[in-house]
């Protein structure tokens, strides 16, 4: 009797150990739940495949898919006036199948909400709807069932399934002030986040900056009256728009345009997103600045060391020493001292890169992006820049490892024509397919992986390149066009490559040239293009106001106004040339080749061949602010620095041309020069 009372109390005590140790596992779980999951409840984990929030603390209703998925984090913000309960469901799908037998589902959103306990839900059971309808009628009973809401999970996870591109998964929200809404992206694709850490995504940092500027500007205000079910008829979300302007057309993410149903139902209305190009910048930066910065960065090198040593990197060094101690030169006769920052350190600069300089070409690269050279138009100036290297022997090598610098050959103006989607206002796709392209000489090649990309070099002359070359890119030598220190462009690294409009290309020399100072009567002359938030304003003073001021809007298309464009350059003593859509214009040069004295008018904007050429010395900078006085500023300069600014132009003009074949000291020679001169100053090996 004794050995059965003690057996039976060591069963017991068996029994609380395995109580204590259930126990114990069941609140250890709970707590790294509770800290690993602060948007939900610890209790949920516990159920598969759901992640359903019934109580009153609910904000979002999430849904697992075979797709990769990931929070945007607070892309909305939502006031909710006077609400005890609100129902925010938001959504998106782009594909061929849906729940509606194949139909194209649209828009659809929350509208006022009649009384659950009189109203029963019309959407079929397990849709969307009904789990939303259903959501919501139960969520002051204490929320749905566990089984009930298995059924509606499991079928809608089954449903969300059949997407193949892109789903917005629904949202539902319920506060009585303000609500966060989240929503998951899932995309087999892309991953899209706004997490802390950008980097880590496959989408670019300032992209996701602009998605969530994107977002913000967006305010959803819900009546004072309860919201009301949404609709059952699936047919009803056809209305769901994603607006094609949004940077992520291609990525399936775009900005999101409501309607309802009737007049009285919650909408969102997206404030629309001005282009940065239509907006003054938020810091000016003057050319008393940037020359601070040029001097400041040229001591302070910013170059990557590189990954281990070559003999190449103490010939640059070696060329460093000598430039800096060049020699005084006296009375030159090949080179216009006053148009120069320092004329002896660029003729000792010269003089090392003729004799040093090794240029390797990456053959890697498909047409017509790469390879490919553009030659008349806008943006011919990377299209001469890219024939000529190509053919000139002097600095190439066949062998990479006895190269200076390396040449990647691909033309903006050609990735956009055969990569961008027209009218999508998304580049993601052009960025991306530049940095498939350093990934797989990075792969081939250790050169690329040695400096980070500070030996490689680019030229590019479209708009878009400081954000096609972003990144992937960025430690890269950049000879651009678009050269704006509030877009990436980085003063005594990057090269500001002058635009050249040329209208013939086998003549890019034809009607060189101007009259004589004394034959140019007219003070100022303008006419173009009317855009960028620039323009407007310096027609608003000027256009038809003086008769000294030849500023004229967009000139009538054919020949005889190209010839009066012309004479009116050639006739003028200064040339005005404002900024449009970016801080670049091909006046500048165009000013410089019928002999014009530029004033140049765009804030941040870098002058073409910075680190070599005074710009002081042959035309006049003004900030854009001052254009109401432009006449007098013009009138203030004396004639005699007026004829001195104009021989200088003169004398500056054979460094802006474009030659068949090369000649010293042109513009294709300065542009190499200018990459030469920046690596030089540049390289780091201590």
């Amino acid at each position: 009797m004794r050995l059965c009372i003690k057996f039976q109390m060591l069963f017991l005590s068996k029994n609380r150990r395995w109580l204590f140790l259930v126990a114990l596992v069941a609140a250890t779980h709970l707590m790294f739940q509770s800290l690993l999951l602060p948007y939900g409840n610890a209790l949920q984990s516990l159920l598969p495949n759901l992640k359903i929030l019934t109580s009153d603390d609910a904000t979002f209703l999430n849904m697992h898919s075979s797709a990769k998925s990931v929070m945007v984090r607070n892309p909305l913000t939502f006031n909710i006036s006077e609400s005890t309960e609100a129902l925010i469901f938001v959504g998106a799908f782009k594909s061929n199948k849906n729940f509606n037998g194949g139909k194209d589902i649209g828009h659809f959103d929350g509208q006022n909400r009649v009384d659950r306990q009189e109203q029963k839900s019309n959407a079929p059971e397990g849709s969307i709807d009904h789990v939303i309808e259903m959501g919501a009628a139960k969520s002051k009973e204490g929320g749905l069932s566990s089984d009930k809401i298995m059924h509606m999970s499991n079928s809608l996870v089954m449903q969300s399934r059949e997407f193949e591109n892109h789903t917005f998964v629904p949202v539902m929200a319920s506060d009585t002030r303000s609500v966060s809404l989240e929503l998951t992206v899932e995309s087999k694709n892309i991953t899209l986040s706004d997490a802390i850490q950008p980097e880590t995504l496959s989408l670019p940092r300032e992209t996701l900056k602009d998605l969530e500027t994107e977002f913000h500007s967006a305010t959803l205000t819900l009546p004072a009256t309860p919201a009301r079910a949404l609709p059952s008829d699936t047919n009803n979300m056809k209305d769901l728009m994603w607006n094609a302007s949004n940077p992520f057309h291609s990525a399936g993410a775009q900005n999101i345009s409501t309607s309802s149903q009737n007049q009285s139902s919650a909408t969102i209305n997206p404030v629309k997103k001005i282009m940065r190009c239509n907006m003054p910048p938020k810091s000016v930066t003057t050319i008393e600045e940037m020359n601070h910065i040029y001097v400041r960065r040229r001591v302070s090198s910013r170059s990557m060391r590189p990954r281990w040593s070559s003999i190449r990197d103490q010939e640059i060094l070696a060329a460093k020493v000598q430039i800096e101690n060049a020699p005084v030169a006296v009375n030159n006769q090949e080179l216009y001292s006053p148009l120069f920052r320092n004329v002896s350190m660029f003729i000792r600069s010269y003089q090392l890169m003729e004799q040093i300089l090794k240029v390797y070409i990456y053959k890697e690269g498909e047409k017509p992006v790469f390879h490919r050279p553009i030659l008349k138009g806008l943006y011919a100036s990377e299209g001469w820049f890219m024939k000529l290297m190509k053919g000139n022997k002097q600095y190439l090598v066949k062998n990479p490892r006895k190269a200076h610098l390396f040449y990647m050959p691909f033309s903006s103006r050609m990735l956009e024509y055969a990569v961008y989607v027209r009218n999508s206002h998304n580049r993601t796709n052009l960025r991306q397919y530049l940095k498939q392209y350093t990934d797989k000489i990075s792969a081939r090649y250790p050169f690329f992986n040695r400096t980070g990309g500070a030996d490689h070099f680019l030229v590019a002359c479209h708009d878009w390149a400081p954000y096609e070359t972003r990144h992937h890119m960025e430690r890269c030598i950049k000879a651009l066009c678009n050269a704006d220190v509030t877009a990436g462009f980085k003063i005594g690294r990057d090269v500001s490559l002058p635009e050249t409009y040329v209208r013939s290309a086998r003549n890019p020399l034809r009607d060189l040239g101007g009259k004589p100072p004394s034959q140019r009567h007219v003070l100022a002359f303008y006419a173009g293009n009317n855009h960028g938030y620039l323009r407007p304003i310096l027609l608003k003073h000027w256009k038809d106001k003086d008769p000294d001021m030849k500023i004229f809007g967009l000139m009538p298309p054919g020949v005889a106004s190209k010839m009066s464009y012309i004479h009116h350059m050639k006739s003028s003593k200064y040339c005005i040339c404002p900024k449009g859509y970016e801080v670049n214009s091909p006046r500048v040069v165009e000013a410089i080749f019928y002999e014009c004295v530029p004033v140049i008018i765009s804030d941040n904007f870098v002058p073409p061949f910075f680190e070599v050429l005074d710009w002081g010395a042959f035309s006049v900078i003004l900030a854009e602010k001052d254009i109401p006085n432009l006449k007098n500023i013009l009138l203030s300069i004396p004639e005699e620095k007026y004829k001195e600014m104009q021989l200088r132009v003169r004398k500056v003009q054979r460094h802006f041309l474009w030659h068949a074949k090369p000649v010293k000291y042109d513009l294709f020679y300065m542009t190499l020069h200018s990459i030469w001169y920046n690596r030089v100053f540049q390289i780091k090996l201590r």
